[in-house]
């Protein structure tokens, strides 16, 4: 390690030790990466909309809910009165596809978003069947008759007699000579 590293290391803990020392320290919970006095913090104690249903499933031991939390990017599926993870969904309305959600003390209500369906423009069944991607491949046949059969076998022993006469011809050829 070089002499200037070892400084620049140096310089930084002591300046840390001294800020610590006078109480400038933050608190652990509190991210750096946000504004100041911001409300938010490490585990995602936002705003009271943080949260989004994300999925309704039933099982075999009942409904389970999946909850996302987009401050810490994760989701859970959880199932009513499970309170392990910072909330607790409360109660589900099947006809409005939402459930209540009680964390920090404020109960939420959280709707099911809506899956948002685009068109495609992949090609057409209506245009037709797709061509074959080479031109000079004959298309595969899904179940071959005999007759069928015995035209690939014979176009496969002409393609290999056509490539060991090639292959003869070369190495009748004389070579030319390499000029220097």
């Amino acid at each position: 390690m070089r002499a200037s590293s070892r400084l620049f290391i140096g310089v930084g803990l002591a300046i840390l030790g001294s800020m610590a020392e006078r109480g400038v320290a933050q608190p652990e919970d509190v991210s750096p990466f946000l504004p100041p006095n911001s409300g938010k913090t490490v585990e995602g104690q936002g705003d009271a909309g943080s949260l989004e249903l994300r999925g309704i499933m039933s099982t075999a031991h009942g409904m389970r809910y999946c909850i996302y939390d987009p401050i810490k990017k994760i989701s859970r599926w959880v199932a009513e009165n499970q309170g392990d993870f910072g909330f607790i969904v409360q109660s589900f309305d099947s006809q409005h596809d939402s459930v209540v959600v009680s964390q920090n003390g404020r109960r939420l209500t959280l709707a099911l978003r809506e899956a948002k369906v685009t068109v495609g423009t992949g090609p057409s069944l209506a245009a037709g069947p797709v061509p074959p991607p080479n031109p000079g491949m004959p298309s595969a046949i899904l179940r071959p008759t005999p007759e069928d059969e015995q035209k690939r076998l014979q176009a496969i022993a002409e393609e290999v007699r056509r490539r060991r006469l090639l292959r003869e011809q070369q190495m009748a050829a004389p070579n030319p000579p390499r000029q220097q």
